[in-house]
């Protein structure tokens, strides 16, 4: 497809719009092989936790297309609302035209200024990633019960509260409850669905948007893919729901004012092919 009907180039997919055929006017989404994380000694660790792209897995667009397309079918059959409208290639899909959800800048005459360009939401079944490395008074792997963030999208994602988004007028009250009740019962699918298969959810993100043709309805949008899930095989919670074996597998470290922390169960990407996709 040619790259003048390109309508947004993002780290992991290219969204292009479809000027003919059966699908005219609708878009299409193209999983690409590229991978965000971070370099340690010179060499790329994956990590779809982080935000930049560091190099590229062959084959892991394939792989994302077939794992967000099970997904959305998924949650199709569950009653929840999305963009999807079917696969028509290993890494190709055809979804109906939304806008992310935004907000134009309000005073584009002072330097510096900037839209808000599309927001994503991250739920988190426990404690780690980011979510820990800025609140370290919190035990790693601590359940916190499907919480929900909203992040503005962009070179480096940067957290948001929904207060702010109410009064900035980014947001309605109305649709940041329902955005909020809309993410929880997504993860709850989702988590539920790899329960099934001995694994647990560590945490997640959903990118939503507005239907750009009829009433727009605010649904998923994006994909739902290794890209944006954090997944262990190992989790044995206690009466609160936290981890019980935390100090097997999350790895903390504090080094020149900065925290990492990593989870050793954590299950790459690559193996969610043998275990939804065989």
């Amino acid at each position: 497809m040619s790259e003048k009907n390109l309508v947004f180039r993002g780290k992991s997919k290219d969204v292009f719009q479809i000027t003919e055929g059966p699908h005219k006017d609708k878009y299409k989404l193209v999983f690409t092989d590229r991978a965000t994380g971070y370099m340690e000694d010179g060499k790329p660790v994956f990590d779809p936790g982080y935000d930049s792209v560091v190099g590229e897995i062959p084959g892991k667009g394939a792989i994302a297309c077939r794992f967000a397309t099970y997904f959305f079918k998924l949650l199709q059959e569950k009653g929840i609302p999305s963009h999807y409208i079917d696969t028509i290639s290993e890494n190709e899909m055809v979804v109906e035209p939304a806008e992310p959800l935004s907000m134009p800048v309000a005073s584009p005459d002072f330097t510096g200024s900037a839209p808000l360009e599309n927001l994503e939401f991250t739920w988190r079944n426990n404690a780690t990633g980011s979510f820990w490395r800025r609140y370290p008074f919190v035990k790693p792997c601590k359940n916190l019960n499907t919480l929900v963030e909203a992040w503005t999208k962009g070179d480096v994602d940067i957290l948001i509260t929904f207060e702010a988004l109410e009064e900035t007028g980014a947001m309605r009250r109305e649709e940041i409850n329902h955005t909020i009740e809309l993410v929880k019962n997504m993860a709850g699918i989702v988590s539920q669905e790899f329960a099934s298969k001995d694994l647990h959810v560590i945490d997640g993100k959903f990118e939503l948007g507005r239907l750009k043709y009829g009433d727009g309805k605010i649904v998923i949008i994006d994909e739902i893919s290794p890209d944006v899930l954090r997944v262990c095989n190992g989790y044995s919670p206690d009466e609160n729901g936290d981890c019980t074996v935390n100090k097997d597998c999350a790895v903390t470290n504090y080094s020149n004012g900065k925290r990492t922390i990593k989870n050793k169960k954590q299950v790459p990407a690559a193996d969610f092919t043998d275990i939804f996709l065989s």
